[in-house]
């Protein structure tokens, strides 16, 4: 299939399938999506008992996808500056120490600690997986998808202290989880020594320089806002630094994710919209990365829903999968109490912070994309379904009750929050 036949069929059923969301179900457009692109999969699945015909063409669809690059490569870094641009810059200022650790140690042992009862959990199903293929799980589920998080916290009406930690967290976590990832990942393929000191290198180069990539190119985008007033090239601009931002990234082996967040953290702080935009560009430049945010998040988790038809289902891997999502619940919760409990007095946390940030910490598209990178030696079937049946029950479950979640301790948080 050619790229435009693909970017065309991808977005007519967005289309179709953000009419019926709207319309009828009224669901968030993360979880809306998501549900009916699975249940017209599940259809299609049907029919084919009796014609197969639009199940071939879906399924040639699908595997002419890189879903791993076109996500990773092309759409994370739009999402993630769209993302930034609209986080509350001075609430993420006074919340940056938990969210640094969030981000980092958080990250950290929630691998290892979902490495360590995945492969218990799996031996005790008798599945015998090395456990090394069990610490790359963990390494890919840990991060939390700043894609879900932010689709989701835009609808719950979560107290903004609260929500600048959880959207926080998810917007820097990435860079740090596929570090971790990529070490684990060599590792597990042999023949290559992976020292301290190696790790330690690709942690300074991916993040670090993926941080003073994107506070030069905020800056750089900056001057230029501030050096003329003509809203439609001050847009343009910022859409170049997002593309030529992660071309230099990429070539630079840097993470080009967190030089995102940190460019549209920079270019929407409120100092510099009032040095260097007027109000109608301020306007179009946030309506312009709003539209570019929901069309890039619509065809996203479509393209997530239409992920079934890669997987091998078998009984057992969906048992697997189901069993293992309470254990990674636990490593989550766990992973987050040292950090809360260092700063919940000095910081105001609301009420069930962790409880609430276990929930809230949704697993999406990233967490696909890097199940896909996996070898078949790696058990890419059996973690694949695994991911896929996390991420499912991440959106659609957790991402429907965080809400309620948030509502029902509304009345303490406002206490604290005032």
């Amino acid at each position: 299939m050619d790229y435009f036949l693909i970017a065309t069929v991808l977005i007519v059923l967005s289309a179709i399938f953000g009419y019926i969301n709207t319309k009828f179900l009224k669901l968030p457009t993360t979880i809306g999506l998501m549900l009916i692109t699975i249940v017209f999969t599940l259809a299609v699945f049907a029919l084919s008992y009796f014609d197969d015909t639009l199940l071939m063409k879906e399924r040639e669809l699908i595997t002419s996808i890189d879903f791993k690059t076109i996500l990773l490569d092309v759409m994370l870094s739009f999402l993630l500056f769209a993302g930034a641009l609209h986080t509350n810059f001075q609430q993420l200022k006074i919340q940056r120490k938990p969210v640094l650790i969030f981000a980092t140690l958080g990250t950290v042992v929630s691998t290892f600690l979902a490495g360590i009862f995945v492969f218990y959990v799996l031996k005790l199903i008798q599945f015998e997986v090395d456990f090394i293929y069990c610490l790359l799980f963990g390494a890919l589920i840990s991060p939390t998808d700043p894609i879900a998080v932010l689709g989701i916290m835009k609808k719950v009406g979560a107290p903004k202290n609260l929500e600048t930690k959880i959207v926080g967290e998810s917007l820097f976590n990435d860079g740090v989880g596929v570090v971790i990832f990529l070490t684990i990942y060599q590792i597990a393929k042999g023949g290559v020594e992976v020292s301290v000191g190696h790790i330690a290198e690709l942690f300074l180069v991916e993040v670090v320089g993926g941080i003073i990539l994107g506070l030069l190119i905020g800056w750089i985008t900056y001057r230029l806002l501030k050096s003329i007033d003509e809203y439609d090239t001050e847009v343009i601009i910022t859409l170049a630094a997002v593309m030529g931002g992660t071309l230099i990234a990429q070539k630079l082996h840097v993470s080009a994710p967190l030089a995102m967040v940190t460019a549209g953290l920079i270019v929407g702080t409120d100092t510099v919209r009032k040095t260097s935009m007027s109000v109608i560009t301020e306007q179009y430049v946030d309506k312009f990365w709003e539209l570019i945010d929901v069309l890039l998040n619509t065809i996203l988790f479509v393209m997530i829903g239409m992920e079934i038809l890669v997987l091998t289902l078998e009984a057992t891997y969906i048992l697997a999968g189901f069993i293992i999502i309470p254990v990674l619940l636990l490593a989550r919760y766990i992973s987050l109490l040292l950090p809360i409990k260092l700063y919940a007095k000095k910081l105001g946390f609301v009420p069930k912070t962790n409880l609430i940030m276990t929930w809230g910490g949704l697993r999406g598209g990233i967490s696909i994309a890097l199940a896909l990178s996996l070898t078949t030696s790696m058990e890419r079937d059996l973690f694949l379904v695994i991911t896929y049946i996390v991420v499912v029950f991440s959106i659609l479950v957790q991402g429907l009750t965080v809400g309620k979640l948030i509502k029902k301790y509304a009345k303490e948080t406002e206490a604290i929050a005032h």
